[in-house]
């Protein structure tokens, strides 16, 4: 049986599907590190670090997905991609200080990334890989949504 359809992912876009999205876990992994390192808020520090630590285990499983597809996995963040994945102003807001400002920044990233989970589940990929983009993205959401809430929470505290 011969799969030669146009609509087919090859086992190539697949890899790289994966590996732009080990490049987003990576830079958000990274940015809530560094908001971790900024803010104030006792509360807020141990939510980004949270939020760190769940962006490696994400690249873990992705990395793996790749070794089994028999790919090279990405192993760092992006770097001419940075100013796209939402972190770029992270380092700006921290030298400030406020907290509002990196929860802006954050939820900035987490934006991003929710766009990119969006981008690899509408392509046509293996199930198993899709089983693992699907539980990630509802991961990502949360996260956003909590970042969010955290964002107006604080602002209508700064109010």
């Amino acid at each position: 049986m011969n799969n030669e359809q146009t609509n087919t992912t090859t086992n190539d876009d697949v890899i790289s599907t994966l590996n732009n999205l080990i490049e987003t876990c990576k830079d958000g992994q990274d940015g809530f590190q560094t908001a971790a390192e900024g803010v104030k808020n006792s509360n807020l520090k141990t939510t980004f670090y949270e939020l760190g630590q769940q962006r490696a285990k994400f690249v873990g499983e992705l990395q793996t997905l790749v070794r089994e597809l028999g790919g090279d996995p990405e192993n760092t963040g992006s770097v001419s991609a940075t100013l796209h994945r939402g972190w770029i102003n992270i380092k700006s807001a921290i030298t400030g200080q406020d907290d509002e400002a990196i929860l802006n920044e954050a939820e900035r990233g987490e934006d991003v990334a929710k766009d990119q989970y969006k981008k690899a589940l509408a392509t046509s990929l293996p199930a198993n890989v899709t089983s693992v983009i699907q539980k990630q993205n509802q991961d990502v959401q949360a996260a956003h949504d909590k970042v969010r809430a955290l964002r107006d929470s604080t602002k209508a505290a700064n109010a």
